[in-house]
């Protein structure tokens, strides 16, 4: 198959199946691209891999990006704390670094797109506060 740089990448859709209809007026607002071994991890739930795509399209003309977490959040269609759970899982990964810059100022967030794996807590599992809270005998009756 001939994926020269000539060919409109509709063309070349159609030949694997993928039929992509009115693609020109979702281009027009642009398009992110996730790398693959985001997509297919194992160790990253779907608000983690969406998170990582969001933070993609903020960042696609530059190095780094600075959303706040609540731009985050409604972007996303998702609860404050539910991105802070995905950055964090992200960051666990060595997928992210969060770079604090102080109180009523967001976050700067660099993306690593390289494939690593996490060497902090690799046996951790993740449970819920109440379960944490259970295991550490600090549940109040």
């Amino acid at each position: 198959m001939d994926f020269s740089t000539d060919r409109h990448i509709g063309d070349i859709l159609k030949e694997r199946n993928i039929i992509l209809k009115g693609a020109d007026a979702a281009t027009r607002q642009g398009f992110t691209q996730v790398p693959n071994f985001i997509l297919k991890s194992k160790k990253l739930s779907s608000g983690d891999k969406m998170a990582f795509a969001m933070l993609l399209s903020y960042a696609w003309q530059n190095d780094y990006c600075f959303p706040g977490q609540e731009r985050l959040a409604e972007d996303l269609g998702v609860t404050d704390r539910s991105v802070r759970t995905n950055l964090k899982a992200l960051e666990e990964q060595g997928l992210l670094v969060i770079k604090r810059r102080g109180q009523g100022k967001t976050n700067i967030y660099e993306l690593n797109l390289t494939a690593r794996s996490s060497t902090k807590n690799p046996d951790r599992k993740k449970t819920s506060g109440l379960e944490r809270k259970k295991a550490s005998g600090l549940e109040r009756t």
